[in-house]
């Protein structure tokens, strides 16, 4: 058995789920709700404040299947309860992160800036400080929209290996390379 699709997931306080009869699972919380489709061989079950789930033989198929939707769900029940959030890292001389509403507004060395609309399910912020360098907040209870919109985000100017200018996830450990100079 899948060591990760064999574990329960434990319901905080406030949370309810649905199993719908045609295996759509809707997970309601206090930040908002979810909802997606399980695939019709793997049964979900709700069993007193554990979901789970359980797969109907050892196929290579349905075993792939059992721990893939024990993390999705898994990953709803802790979006709706306290959300992700993922932050990037503007390295460069020039360059900014300005936001209004849903649009962000990226200043990255090209010719023009760029405008990028976030998905309304996101939260986005910026913040500037003086010596630092700009930083984008993202937050959403979708953990797979969130890291799509991030990594869309960070390809509008990957980190570079000689400077490390670019965009990056704040946590990123961006390796350089030494240049030509080194090999002399």
């Amino acid at each position: 058995m899948s060591r990760i699709g064999r574990s329960p997931i434990k319901l905080e306080s406030g949370v309810t789920v649905t199993v719908s009869a045609a295996n759509e699972v809707t997970v309601k919380g206090p930040k908002g709700e979810l909802k997606r489709e399980v695939d019709r061989d793997i049964k979900v079950e709700i069993v007193d404040g554990h979901i789970n789930v359980t797969r109907p033989t050892d196929q290579i198929r349905h075993r792939a299947l059992h721990g893939l939707y024990r993390a999705l769900i898994a990953n709803m029940v802790k979006g709706v309860t306290t959300g992700f959030t993922k932050q990037l890292e503007l390295v460069g001389v020039g360059y900014k992160a300005t936001h209004s509403g849903q649009l962000l507004d990226l200043s990255l060395g090209y010719s023009h800036n760029i405008v990028f609309e976030v998905p309304k399910e996101l939260k986005v912020n910026t913040v500037t400080e003086k010596g630092a360098n700009p930083k984008i907040m993202l937050e959403s209870i979708d953990k797979q929209l969130l890291g799509q919109v991030a990594a869309k985000l960070r390809s509008l100017r990957k980190p570079e290996p000689y400077k490390g200018k670019g965009v990056r996830y704040s946590d990123e450990v961006v390796r350089k390379k030494a240049g030509k100079s080194a090999g002399k």
